[in-house]
Parts: C-alpha cells; structure tokens; sequence
C-alpha cells in the first residue's frame, strides 16, 4: 500500500483504486491505508468517498511493506482464506473512538466477541448483507459511518423512487436532458458501501431493483437507460436500517431474507454516563427503557435525545433541557415521561418548554453604556 501511494505522489487513490490494483480485498485495503494514515504516513482527503496520498513519510514506509502484485489472487478468496486461517482472537480489535467523516467521534461496542466495526467489515469482505434494527436515535447510521469510511447513503421514505436508487435523467445547463447516475450504480461501479437507511419505509416495489445487485448475480439493468446493464464491483456491500414501531415502517418477507444477518441496536446509557450527561437524566432514561420493554410505554429517550439534553442544558439550563426532553416525547407518552423526571431529578414540576409572556420593553436587557442605564444610575 505504501509503496503504491508513494510511486504516484502526485496522485490521489480512492480504496477502489487501489484495491483494484493491489488485488486485494476492499476491506484489507480501506483498514491498510487507514493504518498508514493513523501512523501519519499517508494523508487521507476528501468526505463520503475517503482519497489517501502519500506524504513525506511514504517512501520510508514503503521499504518494509510486502505487496502482493495485481492478479495473483482473488479478492473474495483471500478473504476466505483469512476468515479459515486467522483466529478471531488474533485480529486486531478497534476498540478506541472512531473519527465519522462528519468529524464525530464513535466509540465502537461489543458484537459478537470484537468491536462492531470490525464484525461489520469481516461481514463486509464475507459478502454477508446486514439489518440494523433498533428505535431512532440508537446509533445505527453512525456505527455504519464508523465501519465504512467510503460510505453512500439513501434516506428511505414512502416517496423514495427506483429513480433515487438507480439514477434518472435530468436537465442540463445545455437544455438537454443526461442521464444521472444514482447511489446504487455509484456505489456498485466504484466498489463502496451502501447505506439503505430507513429502508422499511421504501415501497416493496421500489427496493425490488436493489435485490439483483445483492444475490448472486450481482448486477443490474438501468432500464430507463438504453437497458444499460451495471455489474458490481469487489467492494461493494449493503447494510440496511430499520426502525420497528415507526408508523409506516413494515419489514418484508422479501427485505427480510436478502439479509443474513440481523442485528439488533439500542442505546448504550453507560456509554452516556461516559459522555458525561447528568446521570439524573440517564437514569430517567433506563427506567423508561425498561418500561418500553415491559409493554407499558412506547418511547424512551435514546442517546441521540440524551446528547442533544446535554446540548441544550449547556446554552438555556437544567429547567428548560427538562421541559425540552419531555416536549419531544410522544404526546400520549410525556405524563410518564414527566413523572419520571420529577421522581428522578427531584424537580417539582416540569412541561413540555413552552413560550411564556411577553417581556416588557422596559425589562429588556441593555448594553453597557446605554441611555437607559445611564439614567436609571443618575435616579439612584
């Protein structure tokens, strides 16, 4: 890997670059360079699809990296032979946060005995799809950002169409009309994950043109395109989001089976407490959580409401982040929600964060310096 980057210094390769002419597997090369760039013997470029360039300390790294040459072996064998010769004990465990391309930070959790962005990269080289599943705000999306630096995203809702996948053509500035490529297509020819969020909210109809491009085939036909038939590079992999209980979100027969593994995804309230959010509030939100198990409740705060409790307490308070966090409950379920904060937290009262009076003019807040302080000085 050093040595490719650092015969080419004046370029910039993408992990389907490279692994097209390392010959290697998708995920050995994305977790290769990412290694060089963590050592700060490449830099990493670019948002959504990462691009690695070799720096003033490639070359050096490039004298003792060992490179199996371009069509020596195939991707999908080597990886089978890695999952057949390699301990799972032996493999390096990312255990430490995770830098997202957003720039935020994911502290990886227990799957099946490793961290789960490694279980979702060895699932990955494997060509094993996977269902995360869990109420919104649990982490999914961000666990899949982690694990999968050259992610493409499609935000699945009812009016999702075979065009948001595929590719539709638009207008150009010319006035003609050219065909636009969709995430599915970018995703299958540049050998990147993709990311089906919500995707039990998409019209059966519509995921139906996914399904060729996952089963053995691994190809599809753009209809709408001249019948243009795209095949999937090594690489390429889908992870698909479900939120059971959203209004409108229905799992499949079909959906269901295309994905071999099925996991399922909460909110890790030690993992709060580590951020530091009020241990008050965390434990309101394991009570309700237990409450929501139990079948008497239907929401609970997840971490995304917790975060977003320690952001708004930071700027307007303890009070208002309170009244906020059962403002966004389900209107049916923030009695409870309410009781539970006042028990917990020892608050007399709290409601949703409404607006109040009016502020009189008079009472308004004034500069240092002003008229108005300048004369209620002088009446003193």
């Amino acid at each position: 890997m050093a040595r490719l980057l650092a015969d080419r210094p004046a370029d910039t390769l993408t992990i389907g670059n490279m692994a097209r002419q390392l010959g290697h597997s998708h995920g050995a090369v994305r977790n290769a360079a990412l290694t060089l760039v963590r050592r700060g013997e490449a830099d990493q470029d670019g948002r959504g699809q990462p691009q690695f360039r070799a720096n003033a300390k490639t070359a050096a790294a490039a004298q003792t990296a060992v490179i199996s040459r371009p069509g020596t072996h195939s991707p999908r064998a080597e990886a089978a032979t890695a999952r057949t010769t390699v301990p799972a004990a032996a493999a390096p465990r990312k255990t430490g946060p995770i830098r997202r391309a957003g720039g935020q930070l994911y502290h990886p959790r227990e799957l099946a005995d490793l961290p789960d962005v490694e279980a979702l990269n060895r699932l990955r080289d494997a060509d094993v799809p996977v269902l995360l599943y869990g109420p919104p705000g649990t982490g999914k999306t961000s666990l899949v950002e982690a694990a999968f630096p050259d992610l493409l995203t499609v935000a699945g809702d009812g009016d999702t169409t075979v065009g948001d996948l595929i590719g539709e053509y638009t207008q150009a500035d010319s006035g003609g009309y050219v065909f636009q490529y969709g995430p599915l297509v970018t995703a299958m020819t540049e050998g990147r994950a993709l990311l089906i969020d919500d995707a039990t909210l998409i019209s059966p109809m519509v995921l139906a043109a996914l399904y060729p491009a996952m089963d053995g085939r691994r190809q599809i036909q753009v209809k709408a395109h001249k019948g243009e038939t795209i095949k999937a590079e090594p690489g390429f992999y889908v992870v698909a989001g479900h939120n059971p209980g959203v209004h409108g979100a229905v799992l499949t027969e079909a959906l269901s089976s295309r994905f071999s593994v099925q996991i399922q995804i909460g909110t890790d309230y030690d993992l709060a407490l580590a951020l530091r959010i009020d241990a008050r509030v965390v434990r309101v939100a394991r009570h309700l959580a237990h409450q929501v198990e139990l079948g008497e409740l239907g929401w609970a705060p997840q971490l995304r409401e917790l975060l977003s409790y320690q952001r708004t307490e930071a700027v307007l308070g303890t009070k208002a982040a309170l009244a906020n966090l059962v403002g966004i409950a389900p209107v049916e379920d923030r009695d409870a929600v309410a009781d539970a904060v006042i028990k917990t937290v020892g608050v007399k009262k709290v409601a949703p964060l409404t607006l109040g009076k009016q502020i009189p003019a008079s009472a308004a807040r004034q500069p240092p310096g002003s008229t108005a302080s300048a004369n209620r000085g002088r009446t003193r």
